[in-house]
C-alpha cells in the first residue's frame, strides 16, 4: 500500500483553510518533484484530464452531508487503485474516516463511532 499524506494532522477552521494548507503542503514539495518525483505532476495529470476527482469536490460533497472538521487527508494505493481517506473531527469529538475511491468519487467507506450525530439533516 502507497500512502501519500497530503495533510497533516491539524485542526484547521473551514474549507478555505484546508485548501489554503494543501497549496502550502505542494509548494513545499516542488523542490522534491523538481528532483525528479513525477507524482505531484502526474496526479494533477490525471486530475486535469478527468482520470481522478479533484479533492475540492471530496470537500465539498463532505461539507454538504455531514459537520466536521477535517484533520487528515490521504492519497493511498489499495489493491490497485487510488483512494481518498478523509478523517475528520466530529462535533462530539468523535474521530470518523471517510473513504473515497479517487477515480469515481464514490464513497466506499465510512469507520468511526458516533457518525450518524455527524450527518447534515434537510
Amino acid at each position: 500500500m502507497t500512502r501519500c499524506l497530503l495533510f497533516p494532522r491539524l485542526l484547521p477552521q473551514g474549507r478555505a483553510a484546508v485548501l489554503a494548507l494543501a497549496l502550502l503542503i505542494a509548494l513545499a514539495c516542488l523542490p522534491l518533484a523538481a528532483a525528479g518525483d513525477d507524482d505531484w505532476y502526474d496526479l494533477h495529470e490525471r486530475v486535469s484530464r478527468g482520470q481522478l476527482v479533484p479533492m475540492s469536490e471530496i470537500l465539498d460533497w463532505l461539507e454538504a452531508h455531514y459537520r466536521g472538521q477535517v484533520l487528515e487527508v490521504e492519497l493511498e494505493r489499495e489493491k490497485g487503485r487510488l483512494v481518498y481517506e478523509v478523517e475528520m473531527l466530529g462535533p462530539r469529538g468523535q474521530r470518523v474516516e471517510f473513504e473515497f475511491d479517487a477515480a469515481s468519487g464514490e464513497l466506499t467507506g465510512i469507520e468511526g463511532v458516533g457518525i450518524d450525530d455527524m450527518r447534515r439533516r434537510p
